[in-house]
């Protein structure tokens, strides 16, 4: 994989890294010893790449077979759900649809929340596959989830969402 390290002088301590297009992008202290900086580079993109094996094996079967469960239990499983699959290029958003295709995409940071939060999320990516919008219709379907505001204020509280929320739901960052 593609390394891309940007040193910031705000930077004091640590380093981290995170997927970004399919690279990694190292965030560093400006003035961090090089020697010490590529050794910390070493820890970081084996944990990414032991992270992105495990995703691939388990990850994204295991969010087919979880949408097919919500489809049936929210949606009469009604829904054509081609492909639902963590990306790593959602900064932004907690998850995305293509109504057209069927395609729903999750962030992968959603991996990391308990089980009911992420169900929420794709119970609200499975809705606009009825609704592409955030119209009332929309949210009557996403309401049908009994957590779902218990997960929107978790999704706030853990601080996930962006610093400049859009208009929408969660395919907007908008809980």
């Amino acid at each position: 994989m593609e390394i891309k390290i940007i040193r910031s002088p705000r930077r004091k301590k640590t380093v981290s890294a995170r997927l970004v297009d399919g690279a990694i992008e190292i965030l560093a202290p400006a003035r961090i010893p090089e020697e010490r900086l590529q050794e910390t580079i070493k820890t970081l993109q084996a944990r990414l790449e032991k992270r992105q094996a495990k995703r691939r094996l388990d990850g994204d079967d295991a969010l087919r077979q979880r949408a097919e469960e919500l489809n049936k239990r929210y949606f009469r499983g009604r829904l054509k759900v081609k492909s639902i699959e963590y990306v790593t290029n959602q900064n932004r958003r907690f998850g995305s649809c293509s109504p057209k295709t069927g395609e729903i995409r999750l962030s992968l940071r959603l991996a990391k929340v308990p089980d009911w939060v992420r169900d929420y999320v794709i119970v609200h990516e499975l809705a606009h596959l009825v609704h592409a919008d955030h119209s009332d219709r929309f949210w009557k379907l996403v309401d049908a989830y009994p957590l779902g505001e218990r997960a929107k204020g978790y999704l706030i509280a853990v601080h996930l969402e962006a610093d400049e929320p859009e208009e929408g739901g969660v395919g907007d960052n908008v809980p």
